[in-house]
């Protein structure tokens, strides 16, 4: 389905401090990924700053939001954030953009910004996406090149904005969807894509390499390695390096998806993996 290259990002988690957070980045460019990128969260550094620093502290890494939450800032304010990080950056900034995640409607109180409904949250990824390709009028600009748009997406309405909207489509799916079901999302953002389907970059997140979960993140996920195996879940890459780049090519082929991201728990065990693919 898709010749287009394959591109492999790092989730970062937490540092001690900002020398270890440089650190973190610079391993990640050292290891041949593409991406670092970063959540939102107020509990977690803010995406900006924490960004901002991994790109002064590498030289060819691209920096992303993972995704940035539309509900929990205003419009114009992330126009001028994504501006600036472009500007900051050289233009290796990606803004990764969605309407909000479980617990987001606590982050936006305490920021003091209105989280909205769903379908108020949704429109409002549609403004995110028109202010930061046009900046309102004075403010800054940047470079005058926009950054690439990522949309975090898994229900029709969110899907097909991104379909139309988005340079790349990220699939935000449950830790147990298989091939399958990430097969109809993929057919729905095609549907919505029209023509444009084959310029739009598909995105899916490995929450687990290898063949054990770690406590904390069984925990988080709320299930283990035996259930992500069972289900043939998408999370879960599992097998020796050929093995995992055999899955993730057909996977490729099949359904489109050619950009790929992963905890930073997991860079190194997927490593083998990005070094046989990236690029290519």
């Amino acid at each position: 389905m898709s010749d287009r290259p394959f591109r492999f990002g790092v989730m970062a988690g937490g540092a001690r401090d900002g020398a270890a957070w440089a650190a973190l980045a610079r391993h990640a460019e050292d290891l041949g990924y593409a991406t670092f990128l970063t959540a939102d969260t107020v509990a977690t550094p803010a995406p900006a700053i924490a960004l901002a620093a991994a790109a002064a502290a590498t030289t060819t890494l691209r920096v992303g939001t993972f995704v940035l939450s539309a509900a929990a800032r205003p419009v114009n304010l992330v126009a001028w954030e994504a501006a600036s990080l472009a500007f900051a950056t050289g233009d290796r900034f990606e803004l990764g953009v969605g309407a909000g995640r479980p617990g987001g409607e606590a982050d936006a109180e305490l920021l003091g910004v209105p989280y909205g409904g769903a379908a108020e949250r949704v429109a409002r990824v549609g403004r995110v996406i028109d202010a930061v390709a046009a900046p309102p009028p004075g403010a800054f600009a940047g470079t005058g090149r926009p950054p690439r748009v990522l949309v975090a997406a898994s229900r029709p309405r969110m899907l097909e904005l991104a379909a139309a909207r988005a340079d790349t489509v990220a699939f935000g799916v449950p830790p147990l969807t298989g091939e399958a079901g990430l097969a109809r999302l993929v057919r729905t953002v095609r549907d919505a894509a029209g023509e444009r389907f084959g310029r739009v970059e598909l995105c899916t997140s490995v929450h687990v390499v290898g063949d054990e979960v770690p406590d904390w993140l069984a925990a988080r996920m709320g299930v283990g390695f035996a259930e992500l195996a069972e289900a043939g879940s998408i999370a879960l890459l599992a097998g020796t390096p050929r093995e995992m780049a055999d899955r993730l090519e057909r996977r490729r082929d099949e359904l489109g998806i050619s950009y790929v991201t992963v905890p930073s728990a997991f860079a190194g065990r997927l490593a083998p993996v990005v070094e046989r693919l990236a690029g290519r």
